[in-house]
């Protein structure tokens, strides 16, 4: 396939997005520190009785580690939610580097066609082929995305048995808000029943209403932004170019 590939898309898949020094040496050379325990912005009370098992986990922050650790193959899915933007796969191509980097036998679980795949226990292993062939490609069309809302038992028990069947250590949810909604609740159903696996939400957002002081910009606003900038931009420069104005006067002929 890279045979086939144009200038661009040869330079595009060279391309090393920059990592943090924590993680420039692997996944096994990670120190996790606990911080202080995590809280709403406002309606506390409120937030932790619908999320008490979930509500008020501490923040977690990653340094380089002295030594490296011991690795144990992990088995990971990930959901792509919501409207598509660039960086989703190399979201995806970093889990998929970080948990190969802790042990080859790693597996990476793609579901299908968003929150319903997992509920339905569609995906596909996403094996170095595949991810080499999306790596600095935008879109969600390795796995597909959808908008289903995990919001009943009955979804939360099916994907819980899906997540058993499949022996996942993690859910990685990676969208908007809805789709963050979807982790949190997901998250707090599997701690309640005592599920193995965990469920973090990935912010993607091209609205821009998913950050905080850890998270300045999401990426989708980051590409909306810039995008938008620049069609704002050529639009005044034609509408400046197009403007009527008095003709210029041309120079009258004389006979010779």
């Amino acid at each position: 396939m890279a045979d086939n590939l144009s200038v661009l898309g040869k330079a595009r898949k060279a391309y090393q997005p920059k990592l943090p020094v924590a993680l420039r040496e692997g996944a096994l050379k990670v120190a996790l520190v606990k911080g202080k325990p995590t809280e709403s912005v406002r309606d506390q009370a409120k937030i932790k009785a619908l999320f008490p098992n979930t509500y008020g986990a501490p923040y977690i922050s990653m340094k380089k580690a002295t030594k490296a650790a011991a690795g144990k193959a992990l088995n990971v899915g990930v959901v792509l939610s919501g409207g598509q933007a660039p960086g989703g796969h190399n979201v995806i191509a970093g889990i998929f580097d970080g948990i190969k980097s802790i042990s080859k036998n790693s597996k990476l679980l793609g579901f299908l066609g968003g929150p319903s795949g997992l509920e339905n226990g569609k995906f596909i292993v996403i094996n170095e082929k595949i991810m080499d062939s999306y790596r600095n490609t935008g879109g969600f069309d390795i796995i597909q995305s959808g908008r289903t809302k995990l919001e009943t038992e009955e979804q939360f028990k099916k994907c819980m048995a899906v997540a058993k069947a499949q022996k996942l250590d993690a859910i990685v949810i990676i969208g908007g808000d809805d789709s963050n909604t979807n982790a949190a609740v997901l998250g707090e159903y599997f701690q309640a029943n005592g599920a193995s696996c965990v469920v973090c939400g990935c912010p993607k957002t091209i609205d821009g209403d998913l950050k905080n002081e850890y998270i300045e910009t999401s990426f989708g606003f980051d590409t909306a932004v810039k995008t938008y900038s620049e069609l704002i931009g050529n639009i005044m420069r034609d509408a400046n170019s197009a403007l009527l104005s008095k003709p210029l006067s041309r120079p009258t002929r004389t006979s010779a």
